[in-house]
């Protein structure tokens, strides 16, 4: 038995509110391809550091000639693999879900909303999020793309909402969560 919570890709395989079952299946195959090419095994732990301290144990489907192929852009499959853990970190370590994704130059990618809705409308948008993913990158590195990150969420902080910034780094793997405070100083968990 593990002693640590297990963080299994394909949980994403179900969709969520704003994230289709066939999307989902697709960034969990791009964080499989990012997790064996940096040579982990399911069962890897993966350290979560800032706003949150865990390790989850992650766990994912074995990686096919035919998926390396689909998925031979290293940076767009980072990116889409990023998203991936992303989603089930904020599943696990707040009470936020994905409802919707966000539009070109507002500084996020998605909104967050209440996991305990049971209707999800763009009104309920609670929290932004930002994600991004290094393959391979040292502390100093991480440091300074959440630095980025951050400073990119400025674009939309009219919003009121706080942001959760989260960078994937998936050769330790090790996941940063930063959180940016709304102008009242709420965040949400």
């Amino acid at each position: 038995m593990s002693q640590y919570q297990i963080l299994n890709l394909q949980r994403l395989n179900q969709g969520l509110p704003a994230i289709t079952p066939a999307f989902g299946a697709a960034i969990a195959e791009a964080g499989a391809i990012c997790l064996t090419d940096e040579t982990h095994e399911p069962g890897v732990i993966l350290e979560v550091e800032g706003e949150f301290s865990a390790r989850f144990q992650l766990d994912w489907q074995p990686v096919t000639e035919q998926a390396r192929r689909c998925w031979n852009d290293d940076e767009y499959t980072t990116e889409q693999a990023a998203y991936g853990i992303a989603f089930l970190l904020i599943l696990q370590l707040t009470n936020l879900t994905v409802i919707e994704r966000s539009r070109k130059g507002t500084g996020f990618d998605y909104w967050l909303g209440s996991q305990d809705s049971s209707t999800l409308l763009p009104f309920q948008r609670m929290a932004r999020l930002e994600v991004s993913g290094i393959r391979k990158g040292n502390r100093s590195q991480i440091n300074a793309r959440v630095k980025q990150k951050t400073e990119q969420t400025g674009a939309s902080d009219a919003e009121g909402l706080p942001a959760y910034i989260i960078v994937v780094e998936f050769s330790r793997p090790i996941s940063v969560v930063s959180a940016k405070q709304n102008p009242e100083g709420a965040l949400l968990q």
